[in-house]
């Protein structure tokens, strides 16, 4: 009886304590977050209420597909490219249909993707003629050994897997031939800001960045900006952080922006919200020429949307039910 007793009580206190435990757990393990931008830059005159209006509305249709798929137990990566590919689609943004020109009047795509859980990455740059750069950056991750593939050659592979491939001219819109028109005629300054991104933490605990842009209007032919440097525009780490960028390329090259949102975190133990102030504040807002803003996402579905421009196309929501949707600041 006492051996019966015994076990009794065992059962008993693995039910009051393991169980809540597991659930608690189980609980945690549901948490999701997304974050998603389309880019920063002054606030323009032009940009009237109604203007305003559609920027927030494509915005939201692009955070809803996110949603969905990780409300659904989808992966933060699956929902990154799939976010990022609607705004490669969309032409209000630059990337994809509605990207800027080079100085020659081209279009020079680039995009990067990596996985938190594994620190693989993949990314293309100087694409003339891939639909969906994301999707591309993405077959370079789980296809090849490599991380960065280039023009032609990144144009060849697309092809031999199946991406869609189409003319140049795809990419233009009346906008932005008027923009690269203007700039010519020296009416318009060149714009280094301009690019979509989205980052996700998923159910499983992972975390996912995706980015993929255009470029600087009227930049230099084979110009490369931040976005395909992994550890600028683009990084994930499951111990830290997720992080998109938008802004001037050059100095989010130099300064490493994404990694060091992730570093100071992981070495300094600063917050997500901390690390990221420190990084755009601190390090970006000094430097000749800057702007721009990062959105991120940490390991506890915190998020963070930092930028030190007049306006940042941006979205987020949370597994909470918190949202939030926004151009201005």
């Amino acid at each position: 009886m006492k051996k019966v007793s015994f076990y009794l009580s065992t059962t008993i206190l693995l039910i009051m304590f393991c169980i809540p435990m597991q659930a608690q757990q189980v609980g945690e393990q549901q948490k999701w977050a997304i974050s998603l931008h389309g880019g920063a830059g002054g606030a323009s005159s032009s940009l009237t209420p109604e203007r305003v209006a559609v920027y927030e509305q494509h915005l939201a249709e692009a955070l809803n597909i996110g949603k969905v798929i990780l409300t659904n137990g989808g992966a933060a990566l699956d929902a990154v490219e799939a976010v990022v590919r609607y705004l490669e689609d969309c032409p209000l943004f630059n990337a994809g249909h509605g990207a800027v020109a080079t100085a020659e009047g081209r279009h020079e795509l680039d995009a990067a993707i990596m996985d938190g859980s594994n620190l693989m990455a993949g990314a293309i740059a100087g694409v003339t003629d891939i639909k969906n750069p994301i999707s591309t950056a993405r077959m370079v991750m789980e296809k090849t050994p490599h991380v960065l593939l280039i023009g032609t050659g990144a144009s060849s592979f697309a092809k031999q897997h199946g991406a869609e491939i189409v003319e140049n001219e795809y990419f233009s819109t009346p906008a932005r031939l008027e923009q690269i028109r203007r700039i010519r005629e020296q009416k318009e300054e060149s714009d280094p800001r301009g690019t979509v991104g989205c980052v996700a933490l998923d159910v499983n605990g992972n975390l996912a960045a995706a980015t993929s842009t255009g470029g600087m209007s009227g930049k230099m032919w084979g110009r490369v900006g931040d976005v395909p440097i992994i550890g600028s525009g683009t990084y994930a780490n499951n111990n830290t952080v997720a992080i998109s960028g938008t802004g001037h390329g050059e100095l989010w090259i130099r300064q490493v922006v994404a990694f060091q949102v992730s570093a100071l975190m992981e070495y300094k133990g600063l917050s997500l919200q901390e690390a990221a102030d420190e990084v755009i504040w601190n390090k970006i807002d000094k430097m000749e020429g800057s702007g721009g803003g990062i959105v991120c996402v940490d390991k506890q579905g915190n998020v963070a949307l930092v930028f030190n421009t007049g306006m940042m196309h941006r979205a987020w929501a949370q597994s909470s039910g918190a949202w939030g949707v926004g151009v201005l600041k």
